[in-house]
């Protein structure tokens, strides 16, 4: 049995994916692949793995989704990646954990509490900007993600009984943009960069963000494998995303290790590199 399931959502109109790039050339290492969506009711033993791609909803149903993983767990299919990993970067609040280890961190504020107008003015003073970014522990897409310079009255109604984080806004993403580097089976890949559109700050191309290939400085590459060394177990793919500050470091932002976007397109090598490392994976 060499059949493949890339777990996807119900409906990707409006998103931009290229996993079907690592299609063919897993079919010429001799697997079948199907694209399956997460709530799909089958039998998950037909597979030999099942690898998390574009379930880019999970964000609303949670829990679902987890106990949708359980079950795919519990068949003969091998998750990837683990739900040990998902259930551990689930909620952005990993990023605490890999703050106490030493990992640079876009400066972070936890709140669960409905926010109110003297928060916000709390906000601003404690990390001494006029500029935030609120957004939920749990999401995807920039989904319920704010730039503020002044308290919006919406805000306690988005994040009223719902765990979110704080952010100062980090002026490079508009002047540089993000850097996203990609590892496979803990070897690197291939880097981006991530820009916003004109008046924006978001750099999802959903939101008209702007992708260009890049080759990173040994500082990026160093400080990227210095944060994949805290990574247990190894997981079949990873992104981390990083903005530089103004003492021109680089601050983690993101380590994606659910359902990350791989930008195969980026690199010519990557997609025969991926399905190459999916094909050792299995075996």
């Amino acid at each position: 049995m060499n059949r493949i399931c890339f777990l996807s959502t119900d409906n990707l109109d409006g998103y931009v994916f290229d996993d079907d790039l690592a299609i063919e050339p897993l079919r010429k290492l001799g697997w079948e692949v199907s694209t399956i969506p997460w709530r799909a009711e089958i039998d998950w033993n037909d597979f030999s793995a099942v690898i998390i791609r574009t379930t880019w909803d999970y964000q609303d149903s949670p829990d679902d989704f987890l106990r949708a993983l359980q079950k795919i767990n519990e068949s003969k299919a091998r998750l990837e990646n683990s739900l040990q990993t998902v259930e551990w970067n689930l909620s952005k609040e990993y990023l605490r954990d890999l703050e106490n280890k030493g990992v640079k961190i876009v400066p972070t504020m936890w709140s669960e509490k409905t926010p109110t107008e003297n928060d916000f003015a709390s906000w601003l003073t404690h990390f001494q900007i006029d500029e935030i970014i609120i957004k939920p522990i749990i999401s995807a897409t920039a989904q319920d993600t704010f730039r503020l310079k002044t308290f919006e009255p919406n805000l306690a109604e988005v994040f009223k009984s719902r765990k979110y984080m704080v952010q100062p806004f980090m002026p490079n993403i508009v002047s540089e943009g993000e850097f996203s580097l990609f590892y496979f089976g803990g070897n690197y890949s291939h880097t981006i960069l991530k820009t916003p559109k004109n008046e924006d700050f978001r750099v999802q191309e959903e939101h008209g963000g702007i992708i260009t290939a890049v080759s990173p400085s040994k500082n990026l590459l160093r400080t990227a494998e210095h944060i994949f060394s805290f990574i247990e177990p190894t997981p079949l793919y990873a992104r981390i995303d990083f903005v530089r500050d103004e003492h021109d470091d680089f601050c983690l932002m993101e380590l994606e290790l659910i359902e990350p976007a791989l930008y195969l397109r980026m690199d010519e090598n990557a997609p025969k590199f991926f399905a190459e490392t999916v094909d050792k994976w299995l075996k």
